[in-house]
């Protein structure tokens, strides 16, 4: 691994992203951050968070067109209410907050804890939660389904709108509508290795893979041999349909889990096509890419977003982040 020590680890990487990225102001003490110009007058601040290991999720994602403020856990642990309570004041301009949750028990909690604590400081508050992944119902870490690849799409989407100028109470409901039309299966060809461990989370042997994998190394619906990039296409496309049944062209997102070089993501990306026209799916945008990761797995991600003439344009609209960047 290439770190110090397992203990700063996420200190480390937040003092780098400061030094790489001047327009972020990044607290690496208190783990919160945020984009330089806020608060922003007149527009709806949004603040999403989660434990590290997922970069460029969700640090990588703050900045004009997108989120206002980030605040990373651990590695693979939910950040503290007080981090997004930091995070909301630094960002509020009076006209109020949304907060982009995965579904995941510690995030959950502490974001709802967060929402009431910034309520009673004066901060109206919203909350939208993710949960595209169609793998699980429940599992080692939700009530629920698990957000994923989706939360991108959300917080690109609901980040035009507040750019802007919707009010919170739109922020939300497109926010909502994102999360709604989005679904998506995950791959793992092999475990991730948390630095604290130093040693693969989960067991994986030689020759399988685990189709609808979670971000944390979570078990999916099953293990097989391995199978071909066209076979897990097949498969991980299919899953994702079979659910969202989209009536309306889609954005499509081939996301890498950390450790899959970009010539397989974009053969596989090739395969996603095939698989998606012989559906007669159109696809309006696409992002290929490592965008949602695992730490050091190998493996790939399908997010489908259902999407209308209204997100379409939310979408294309410029951001520049870290980790997302066009038309500024």
């Amino acid at each position: 691994m290439l770190i110090n020590v397992p203990e700063t680890v996420v200190a480390d990487a937040l003092r780098g992203m400061a030094a790489a990225h001047p327009e972020l102001t990044v607290d690496v003490e208190n783990r919160v951050i945020v984009r330089r110009d806020a608060p922003v007058a007149d527009q709806v601040a949004l603040v999403s968070g989660g434990g590290s290991g997922h970069e460029p999720l969700h640090g990588g994602f703050v900045g004009p067109g997108m989120l206002s403020a980030a605040c990373p856990g651990e590695v693979f642990t939910s950040p503290v209410p007080d981090q997004m309570v930091r995070a909301a004041a630094a960002v509020d301009s009076g006209k109020g907050v949304l907060f982009v949750v995965k579904n995941y028990t510690g995030d959950v909690l502490n974001f709802d804890m967060a929402a009431e604590l910034a309520e009673d400081e004066g901060i109206q508050v919203a909350k939208v939660l993710v949960d595209d992944d169609v793998a699980v119902t429940d599992s080692l870490y939700t009530a629920g389904r698990r957000g994923t690849g989706a939360t991108l799409f959300v917080e690109k989407i609901a980040g035009a709108a507040a750019d802007a100028g919707a009010p919170l109470e739109r922020v939300e409901a497109i926010a909502r509508r994102v999360n709604e039309n989005s679904r998506s299966l995950g791959v793992a060809l092999s475990a991730c290795t948390t630095p604290a461990k130093g040693s693969p989370t989960f067991e994986l042997p030689a020759g399988e893979l685990e189709l609808g994998v979670g971000i944390h190394g979570e078990p999916g619906r099953e293990r097989r041999a391995m199978m071909t990039s066209r076979e897990i296409a097949d498969f991980a496309v299919d899953a994702v349909l079979e659910d969202l049944r989209p009536r309306n062209p889609v954005l499509l997102l081939v996301n890498g889990m950390g450790a899959t070089p970009l010539l397989e993501l974009y053969g596989f990306h090739a395969e996603v096509q095939r698989v998606l026209a012989e559906r007669n799916v159109a696809v309006a945008r696409v992002l290929v890419g490592n965008y949602v990761t695992s730490l050091d797995m190998a493996g790939a991600s399908v997010t489908l977003c259902q999407i209308d003439e209204e997100l379409l344009g939310l979408w294309d609209a410029p951001v520049r982040t870290p980790g997302l960047r066009w038309g500024m």
